[in-house]
Formats: structure tokens, sequence, C-alpha cells
């Protein structure tokens, strides 16, 4: 066991690393975007539907045990506290609270790891780099949306708004959870049979919703803007395949800790892109913001590579 976590790459470890942090950092945009032409349930279930039969149809051309029941069951209920109720929380919230608000909220995620990963708690909570890195992170990621979040406050819905925001930090709790039930749990070591199922398991649990809500008999697929179905398109093929992909692959072969550090980088990911094709500014205090993550993930990632060395040197 152990050697089959030594096995992938660093460069296939990066590349992982590199597609859960960018592709992930731009799907808030692309969700607000893909919200103005579909509604949330439809979209929830619409995407991961999708997205869980492409990755089906691979699965089966590879060659893949696909229909195991060892595999099927945990990657269900891994599918459903990920998908359907921690980003089906985002997808929500998003029609109504800002999406700075709700990148601030989702940040915590990592705090959450730290909490909930019993297996690793004497490793974790005794590693001063790991713990002082978490709450860095947590606080660059605050003053990077400082100026947002004062606006946002100012006319937030009370009793709406505190609602949704409630149910955030409850998602980011379930996304935690998710993950690391993934990671100890899971029935099949093949991360594409993995996706396969939580995606088709998240898709159909959303379809509930979006029919209870009416959303199925009022839909007009026709009045649909171009931009929104490119958007899904973009959250199906990147988010979800690629994204969703390297996440689950990486939860097999890094520290939960080390895999969590996406939640601090998509933030700064969303901003820069901002930056880059919105023409929006970016504010001395921003720019600290994004310093201070930076610094965070690397203090955090420090200690996993320095701990290799130290056994080879004893060795």
């Amino acid at each position: 066991m152990q050697a089959q976590s030594k096995a992938p790459s660093s460069l296939l470890v990066v590349l992982a690393f590199a597609t859960v942090y960018i592709v992930w950092g731009s799907t808030y945009f692309f969700i607000q975007r893909a919200l103005a032409g579909f509604p949330p349930f439809f979209l929830g279930a619409f995407r991961f539907i999708t997205a869980g039969v492409i990755m089906l149809i691979w699965s089966l051309l590879q060659g893949e045990n696909v229909f195991s029941a060892k595999a099927i069951k945990p990657a269900i209920i891994t599918g459903l506290l990920l998908l359907f109720i921690g980003n089906g929380i985002v997808i929500w919230v998003e029609q109504f609270l800002p999406s700075a608000m709700v990148a601030i909220m989702i940040s915590s995620s990592p705090l959450w790891f730290i909490l909930l990963d019993k297996p690793k708690w004497s490793e974790n909570l005794s590693n001063k780099s790991t713990i002082v890195g978490l709450l860095i992170g947590f606080a660059g990621v605050v003053l990077l949306f400082s100026e947002k979040i004062m606006v946002s406050m100012s006319s937030l819905n009370s009793s709406r708004d505190l609602f949704a925001m409630a149910l955030v930090v409850f998602g980011s709790m379930a996304w935690a959870g998710g993950s690391l039930y993934s990671k100890y749990k899971s029935g099949t070591n093949s991360a594409t049979v993995n996706s396969t199922w939580q995606m088709l398991a998240a898709g159909i649990a959303f379809l509930p919703g979006s029919i209870i809500s009416g959303e199925l008999t009022s839909i007009n697929f026709a009045a649909i803007p171009l931009d929104a179905w490119l958007a899904t398109a973009y959250l199906i093929v990147f988010g979800s395949i690629a994204g969703f992909g390297a996440y689950v692959w990486l939860l097999k072969v890094q520290p939960a800790t080390k895999v969590s550090t996406y939640a601090y980088v998509n933030p700064v990911v969303a901003v820069l892109l901002g930056i880059f094709f919105a023409k929006e500014s970016i504010s001395v205090l921003q720019i600290v913001g994004l310093v201070i993550i930076l610094g965070s993930v690397l203090l955090i990632n420090l200690h996993k590579y320095r701990k290799p060395k130290q056994v080879v040197s004893a060795y």
C-alpha cells in the first residue's frame, strides 16, 4: 500500500494540483454565467448526469470494473456529500449571495479537513506549520475579499442571506467529510470509476428538487442564451470531468490537508481572472491578501515535502 502512494510521478501530481487550483478557481464565474439561463436544480442534474455518463462510457472503453457493488456504494455516499450537498449549496446560494462571500465561506474547508480527519489528528494537530498555515491562509482569503465583504454585508437580506451563509458553512463541512470518506472508505483505486458514480449519484439526487420546484416544466431551452450553454459545457468538461477527476485522484495519493489548499488558491485564481479578463481593478489590500494566501500554501506544503527527506537521511 505504501508503494502505491509513492508511484505517481511528481509531474502528474503537479498537473493534478494545477487543474484543481486553476479550473475550480474559474467555476465561481461560470456557475453564475450558467445560472443566467438554467435554474439551479436542473443545472446540477444536467451538469453531473452528463459528466457522469461521459465518464461511464470512458470507463467501459478502458475496461474498468464499473459495476462493482464494492465500488458503487461508497462512491454514491461520497457523491451525495461532495456534489449534491457541498456543490449543490454553492449553486443554490449563488443566485443571491455575492460570489466573494461564497468564496470566503468555502475557504473554511481546510479547517474542517483538520477537525474531521480523525486518523490524522495526532499528526495534523501537533504540526505547528500546518495549523499556522491554515489559519494564515483563511486570514488571507478574508483580507483578499475584505472590501467586497463590507459592501456585501450592507446589502444582505438579513434572514434569507444569513440562512444561505449558514448553509454554505454546512456545505463546507459536508465537502470535507465526503472527501475524507472517499480517501479512507473508497471501494476501488480507480479515480475514474469513483468519479463516475459520484457524479451520477449527485446528478440523480438533483432531479427531485427540479421536479418539485417546477423547473422541468417551466424551463424554455430555446430561450437559454448561448453564454449559459457554453458556461455549462465548461462546467461539465473542465469543472466536473477534469477538475473533479483530478481531485478524487489527489485524495488517493496525497495528504488530505495538502489537497484542501485548493480552497485558498481558488479565490486567488478567481480574482486574477477578473483582473485579466473582466478588467477588474486590484487594491493594495488584495495584493497583500494574495501574497499571504500563497505564503500559507507554501508553509503547509513545506512540511509535507520535508518529511520524506528526513526519512531518507535517517536511513
